[in-house]
């Protein structure tokens, strides 16, 4: 159980029984009474945000979590499949709860998987990505207006500014916190 003392920004806790995440933390002392913890919450399951307040004194569960390391197999009408290396179970998340991260999936590519009951509710990329430029359009001469940079589409259907150097057919490294282009990849 957590005390009012451990609340801090990225403690994850059971409220209402759903696993919330603390996204923003305030602590007040007023000058007589009982001191007072500001905090919002995300609901990990929905992505709502709402505020609460709560008074020393209260207590918490935390949220009962699971990380596992698991490996992106395909997608289907169903939705997104990873299977766990070691017990060869799998989970499938729907395109609503990975959102852009989506993008960033290749085939066979190792992740982690945060779970709530058995069931996927976010995920852990690796820190960048190799994806093929699969549409770009030629650069013009003289183009100076747009600072160097154009358009381009990867293989997973994800678009986004590179520089004018960069043809289709290119293998590019994407950082996947950002979702911005790094650098090209020797093949």
């Amino acid at each position: 159980m957590y005390s009012c003392a451990d609340l801090k920004k990225g403690l994850k806790l059971m409220i209402d029984g759903e696993p919330h995440v603390i996204v923003q933390f305030d602590f007040t002392k007023p000058g007589k009474g009982q001191a007072l913890y500001k905090c919002k919450l995300r609901n990990m399951i929905t992505g709502s945000l709402f505020d609460r307040t709560y008074r020393s004194g209260e207590s918490f569960e935390p949220a009962s979590l699971e990380e596992r390391e698991m490996q992106y197999l395909y997608q289907d009408e169903t939705g997104y499949v990873f299977m766990d290396n070691r017990n060869f179970e799998q989970v499938t998340m729907s395109a609503d709860t990975l959102g852009d991260d989506k993008y960033f999936l290749v085939d066979n590519m190792e992740v982690k998987i945060l779970l709530f009951n058995g069931q996927g509710i976010g995920i852990t990329l690796p820190n960048f990505v190799n994806l093929r430029v699969t549409q770009a359009d030629p650069w013009v001469k003289g183009d100076t207006a747009a600072g160097n940079n154009k358009p381009a589409t990867v293989e997973t259907g994800y678009s986004l500014q590179v520089p004018s150097f960069v043809e289709q057919d290119t293998l590019i490294q994407i950082d996947t916190r950002t979702g911005e282009y790094v650098t090209r990849v020797k093949e």
